[in-house]
């Protein structure tokens, strides 16, 4: 049972850890992250070519992710079915512990998850209740500027 419940919290940890890391660069480090991410079966994933091919998908998507949350997630998903293949037929992610695909594979979405809702400061959500966001600017003379100006 602790083999399906401790990548979930695996997952939840890397969140915390990554909201000390303020924004733009959090971003960008997840993004460089899930890059290395797409190349970690290369040494020995036990599927030849493909392993090559995967990793040039896993790079562009790293690559688009650098200005893109989703994009970091979309990587992460992939990761994902690439951990679960690799758990069905190739050889897992860290040589001495079987089941380290099958594990990588449930941590990953968790990430995912995290990703696709902009990679927000976890604290902040159970403080706020929502993810952060960038203030608003008010262009001169619209609605909002009027509202904040008291003249709405």
């Amino acid at each position: 049972m602790i083999q399906y419940i401790a990548p979930v919290f695996i997952g939840v940890l890397y969140a915390l850890l990554m909201s000390l890391i303020r924004e733009p660069h959090r971003r960008r480090f997840n993004a460089i992250m899930v890059g290395g991410a797409g190349a970690a079966y290369l040494s020995g994933g036990g599927l030849d070519g493909w392993e090559f091919a995967f990793t040039v998908v896993a790079t562009y998507v790293a690559y688009r992710g650098l200005e893109s949350w989703t994009f970091i997630g979309i990587g992460w998903l992939l990761h994902t079915a690439w951990d679960i293949v690799h758990h069905i037929k190739g050889n897992p992610i860290v040589p001495f512990a079987h089941g380290s695909s099958l594990g990588c594979a449930i941590c990953d979405p968790v990430i995912a998850l995290w990703c696709f809702r902009g990679g927000p400061s976890p604290l902040r959500i159970l403080r706020k209740g929502r993810p952060e966001e960038p203030p608003a600017t008010a262009l001169p003379g619209s609605q909002s500027a009027r509202q904040a100006a008291g003249n709405g």
